[in-house]
C-alpha cells in the first residue's frame, strides 16, 4: 500500500512521524545502539519534514522512503556502528549449550558475522532483519534493483552462515 506524500502541515507529519517512528527506532538501534538511536531516528524524521515536498508517491512507498533515510544517516554513523560490532565481537567465546543466559555470546558471533560484511550487504540484511522490509521496499529504500538486494542478501548469508551455524558447514 503506497501512502500519499508527508504532508506539509505540521499535524499531519505528526501523524506520519507517530506512525513509523518505532518502526525507524527499533531498525536504527539495532544498526547503532539503543544509545544513538533516538537521535538520528529523530534526524530522519528532521530530514523527512524538510525534504516532504521532494517525495514522490508515484515513485515509491513513504515507509520505504523513510527508511532510506534513516540508512542514510546511519552510513554517516559507520564508524560508531563499526565500533559497536567490534565491541560485541568481543564478547565471542566458544558455543555453549542454548538457554536464555547465552545471549551475550549469541550477540558477540552476530558482532563477527556483522563486522564481515559490506556496508551494501549489512544495510539490506538489517533492512529485512530489523526492519521487516521486503525485497522490493529494500530495492527503494536504498536506491538499488530488487535483483541486486537478493544478490547482496545471497553474499551476506554465504558469509554469516560459517559464524552463525558452523554446524550446518560441518562435512
Amino acid at each position: 500500500m503506497t501512502e500519499a506524500a508527508p504532508a506539509t502541515g505540521v499535524d499531519q507529519f505528526t501523524e506520519v512521524h507517530d506512525r513509523h517512528f518505532p518502526a525507524i527506532y527499533r531498525y536504527i538501534a539495532g544498526r547503532l545502539g539503543a544509545q544513538a538511536a533516538e537521535d538520528v531516528a529523530a534526524e530522519t524524521f528532521l530530514v523527512a519534514y524538510d525534504r516532504r515536498e521532494t517525495f514522490d508517491a508515484t515513485r515509491g512507498d513513504l515507509r520505504a522512503w523513510l527508511f532510506g533515510i534513516a540508512t542514510n544517516l546511519v552510513s554517516r554513523h559507520r564508524r560508531k556502528e563499526a565500533r559497536h560490532y567490534r565491541a560485541l565481537s568481543r564478547l565471542d567465546t566458544p558455543r555453549p549449550a542454548e538457554g536464555p543466559e547465552n545471549r551475550v555470546v549469541a550477540a558477540g558471533q552476530l558482532g563477527i558475522a556483522l563486522a564481515r560484511l559490506t556496508p551494501g550487504e549489512r544495510d539490506a540484511l538489517l533492512l529485512v532483519a530489523l526492519a521487516d522490509l521486503g525485497y522490493a521496499e529494500v530495492a527503494e529504500a536504498l536506491g538499488i534493483s530488487p535483483g541486486t538486494v537478493g544478490s547482496r542478501l545471497t553474499r551476506a548469508r554465504k558469509k554469516l552462515t560459517p559464524i552463525l551455524a558452523p554446524e550446518a558447514t560441518d562435512d
